[in-house]
């Protein structure tokens, strides 16, 4: 578990890295990044599916996509029959320079994981999503039965 912290701390200073890159705060290249990766596995998110993965207000996620979009950053587009219904979709430029950003990771990353089996790789692959599916299930429970912020309602930490 202590690998895996560690990984995820990794993670969230490449992805502070590559805010700073592309000139954006870090909330808007997480958008980014979440919009592109949806697009990636053929479930483009809607700006509500959106606002739970960057966990925004739905009011901060309209006017973090009006930020974007202005910047050509993102198109929301009405792709779906329910016309009400709203696409994010990433700007033609953002995989370019996040293949340009990660390219060289993903690269190291082939270059690591080529000394494994596949059979290996595919019982990692399915142990991290066991790990994911029981997190998921545990802060979905908590939801349920605690508020978000450790504050009493005065501001003071109970």
């Amino acid at each position: 578990m202590e690998s895996l912290r560690i990984y995820g701390g990794h993670y969230a200073e490449l992805s502070r890295r590559f805010a700073t890159w592309l000139g954006l705060h870090s909330t808007d290249a997480t958008a980014v990044l979440e919009i592109a990766a949806a697009e990636e596995r053929g479930t483009p998110l809607s700006p509500a599916r959106l606002s739970e993965r960057i966990p925004l207000s739905t009011g901060a996620t309209t006017a973090l996509l009006n930020r974007l979009e202005a910047a050509g950053h993102i198109t929301r587009a009405r792709e779906h029959s329910d016309r009400r219904i709203v696409t994010l979709r990433s700007g033609g430029h953002i995989q370019e320079r996040a293949d340009e950003f990660f390219g060289p990771l993903a690269h190291r990353l082939d270059a690591s994981m080529s000394h494994y089996p596949p059979q290996f790789l595919e019982q990692v692959e399915t142990f991290i999503a066991d790990l994911n599916t029981t997190m998921d299930s545990h802060l979905t429970e908590q939801d349920a039965v605690t508020p978000h912020s450790p504050h009493a309602p005065d501001g003071r930490i109970p």
